[in-house]
């Protein structure tokens, strides 16, 4: 496992430096270039390398659907980029990076195909397939009988946490996550079906860090002592603001408030207390929709949908009751 240090000899920083940036320190004061070559080699440093078949002369388009700069916010894109440009570099095929802000500078004549990473809407589906109808979108699937996908059964991530906090005798737990959630209807239901679903515990922003932070505030603010004694937390992003909420408030992780994220970016072992997770294979996702892409260019022309597999990861931030 990559240490702050290996990060900091190659990213050229001070270990300092990288240890604020991937707690997303609020208080330092560095350039969004000096925290972009910290992500990007955090990331880069966990990658396992295999050996592949080489295509040499291809290019293809990842377009992301955020813009450059919030893409800093959400490192579980950031990660699939970086796996799908890794596994282009390995066989030799040439990515170019767009973002959806950017769009209208693809030359279709110059592209064999896209990656398309992020939640599109049916306008930007149609805009995407008009430069080339080879194409693969990762973390979406707007049409599994039309168009090639990547995706996780978020759900079922979802399932996984409840199950591991309700074996850990909490039975107060509480939500925080993203708009148009599916981890959100997940867990409502599921809470529902074990009969421990409390509305009041059920807090909804959008997937950032200062919003984990900004929910975890309320949510301290409005239940007080009958704060849940555990969390699922969307995503890792939000985690890590809920967490430096909770720390500001001297409210102990996990002695009194256990904590769970979803995705398992780089960072969250870096993190005070190590963050529990569920892992996203986010590396394997950017480099599953490489290979579908070359599929689709070779000449196959069914749909596929593949959806990749996710493992829950406990470390110090929860523990039971």
């Amino acid at each position: 496992m990559a240490t702050i240090k290996d990060i900091a000899k190659k990213a050229g920083v001070s270990a300092a430096t990288v240890s604020r940036v991937l707690n997303y320190d609020a208080t330092l004061s560095v350039a969004d270039e000096t925290k972009k070559r910290i992500f990007e080699t955090a990331e880069e440093l966990s990658y396992q390398k295999r050996p592949v078949k080489k295509h040499a002369g291809q290019k293809i388009a990842i377009v992301h659907w955020y813009t450059e700069k919030e893409e800093l916010n959400d490192l579980y894109y950031l990660s699939i980029r970086l796996g799908a440009e890794q596994r282009c570099k390995q066989i030799g095929i040439h990515p170019e990076v767009y973002f959806f802000d950017n769009l209208e500078t693809i030359n279709p004549a110059e592209i064999e195909g896209i990656i398309a990473v992020g939640k599109f809407n049916s306008k930007q589906v149609q805009q995407l397939t008009g430069i080339s109808p080879a194409i693969v979108f990762v973390d979406q699937s707007p049409d599994e009988d039309l168009y090639d996908s990547v995706v996780i059964n978020f759900e079922k991530a979802a399932r996984k946490i409840i199950d591991y906090l309700i074996s850990a005798n909490h039975r107060q737990i509480g939500f925080i996550g993203g708009k148009e959630d599916l981890r959100e209807k997940t867990f409502a239901e599921y809470m529902k079906e074990k009969a421990f679903y409390n509305e009041q515990f059920v807090y909804i922003g959008s997937f950032s860090v200062d919003e984990g932070y900004r929910l975890m505030k309320q949510a301290i603010e409005e239940l007080g002592t009958d704060l849940p004694t555990a969390f699922l937390i969307s995503s890792d992003v939000m985690a890590i603001g809920s967490m430096r909420a909770l720390h500001e408030e001297g409210i102990a992780i996990p002695d009194r408030v256990s904590i769970i994220g979803i995705n398992d970016i780089s960072v969250s072992k870096h993190l005070y207390p190590p963050l529990s997770t569920v892992r996203v294979f986010t590396e394997n996702m950017g480099e599953t929709a490489v290979d579908t892409l070359l599929e689709r260019m070779e000449g196959r022309e069914i749909a596929k949908k593949i959806v990749i597999s996710t493992e829950l990861i406990i470390r110090e931030s929860a523990k039971m009751l």
